[in-house]
Formats: C-alpha cells, structure tokens, sequence
C-alpha cells in the first residue's frame, strides 16, 4: 500500500533484497534492522509490526522499522519526517524510538505534542564499535551461559533493565514474556556471564546480529563488584568471543552520562561511529 500523501509504502517479503541493500549502506549501525529482516522476511505476522520504506526513482531511499521499537534506517530529517507524519494516521504502537540521532530527532518534533509525554528522552548515546582484538586482557571467567543457569542470570537481568530503564521488565505482566527472552537468548548462545558462587558479578548480550556485525545489551556488573575492573574485562572477554564465532564487528551505544561505562569501553578499544537517541514510552 502506497501513500501519495507521505510517500511510504509498506515493505514485504518482495522488498528484503533492496531493505538488505539499504541497511548494509551502514552495516553496523543498522545491525537491529538488518537482523529483524533475516528473520522476520518483513512478514508483518513475524514482525509484530511493519517496516516502511520511501522510493526515489524505484530505489529505496529510507526506511522505518515500526514495532514496539521504532527504528529510522537510512533517514535524513525529511524522510524521518515523512514516517512521522504516517505514524501520525494511526495509533501509536511503539514503546521505544531509537536510532541515529537526526532521523530521531525529527520524527519526534513531528510526533511528540500528538503522542504526549514520554516516560523518558536521552538525547545523547554515543555508539561505539570495536573491529579489532581488545586492548585488555579478557576476563577468563567470562562465559558463555548454560540453560541450567537460566534461572541465576535472570535477577541480574531485571536488576540490570530497571536500573537502565526505570521501569522492571516485570511490569504489567512482562514477567513470562521476559523470562522467555532471556532463556532465548542462553539458548542461541547470546548470553555471556561470570557466575561466582551461584551469583552473576557480570553479564552481557548480544541483542541483534548480521554477518557483519552483533550489537551488545545489557552489560552489568553487580552493585557491590563495581570499581573492581571487572566490567572492563569482562566486555573486553565478550568482544573476543562474538568476534571469534559470532560476527566481526561488535557495537553497542550507551548514555553520555554514563562516565564509567565510557570510560571502560573506552579502554577496551571501542570507538564513536554515530550518535544515537532513545526515547521512551
């Protein structure tokens, strides 16, 4: 379905061929998208949403993944505002715009004073790369974790959401849900962990992959283990393991205030490609 009004289209299984060529114009960036499409086919029944795409001269220009996160992909301000201005013919469905910085920025001035107050807006998240061997020495006790162990990872990993969204995963009846998506991801090989004594003193994800790049969630260190350096080896332990079996690039963004996570990546050889925003519902 073509709208002439905001020149967007709705992108289906016939389209993933040109949405791969877009993403991979910033392959690392667009690593959310890139993933979503390999395993959705864009079919809106896998997706749990739509993606939508604006065409110049045939070519696909831009596109927006619009699910419960929304995810500008190769969007310049007009193409951003052009997606707003669609998301604006129907009821808001995302809890989450994320991505590069402009197109974010756009789309919001477009959407906000329609979609109201939002629970919170981060306006600055450097995006860092790493495509080489870690600085730091890994931290060996970091690994990957087993299904058994599903159950010992996951209070760090609602600590770790609460503390960076303000809001639990268990919320609202997201308990199920959530448990299932950190067994899924034990399960796929994502979840990387240092496990002492029944406790988790360290984790981290991998959220989404491609061939050519994994992007990583939900780095924590347990509250009273912080300032040991185990955060910087530990990632340090992470970023050599996606690079050997899983992808070449791995990247993640974090919040600008963020000193001491900054600071880390920083040690371990990570590096600012972009900068992106978040806002949330």
């Amino acid at each position: 379905m073509l709208s002439t009004r905001h020149g967007v289209k709705v992108l289906g299984a016939s389209d993933l061929d040109a949405f791969q060529r877009l993403a991979a114009r910033d392959p690392v960036v667009n690593v959310f998208a890139a993933h979503r499409a390999r395993v959705t086919n864009l079919e809106p029944r896998w997706l749990g949403g739509e993606v939508w795409g604006r065409f110049d001269d045939g070519e696909l220009r831009a596109a927006c993944h619009v699910g419960a996160n929304l995810v500008p992909v190769q969007a310049d301000a007009d193409d951003a505002r052009a997606f707003a201005e669609r998301a604006l013919t129907r009821p808001r469905t995302a809890t989450t715009i994320v991505g590069p910085l402009p197109a974010v920025r756009a789309f919001w001035d477009v959407v906000s004073e329609a979609w109201g107050t939002p629970r919170d807006q981060r306006w600055n998240q450097p995006h860092l790369e790493i495509a080489a061997d870690p600085k730091v020495a890994p931290d060996p006790l970091v690994r990957r974790t087993t299904l058994n162990e599903a159950e010992v990872l996951y209070p760090a990993c609602v600590a770790m959401y609460t503390e960076e969204v303000g809001v639990s995963p268990e919320a609202f009846g997201g308990a199920d849900f959530y448990r299932t998506r950190v067994r899924n991801l034990v399960a796929r090989g994502w979840s990387f962990a240092r496990i002492e004594d029944g406790q988790v003193v360290f984790k981290a994800e991998v959220a989404c992959l491609s061939p050519h790049a994994a992007q990583v969630q939900g780095v924590y260190v347990d509250p009273d283990r912080r300032g040991q350096g185990l955060g910087t080896a530990g990632i340090a332990a992470v970023v050599r393991a996606i690079r050997a079996d899983l992808a070449p690039v791995v990247s993640l963004y974090v919040n600008d205030y963020n000193v001491a996570a900054r600071r880390s990546y920083d040690r371990v050889g990570f590096r600012q490609t972009a900068t992106f925003a978040t806002v949330m519902f």
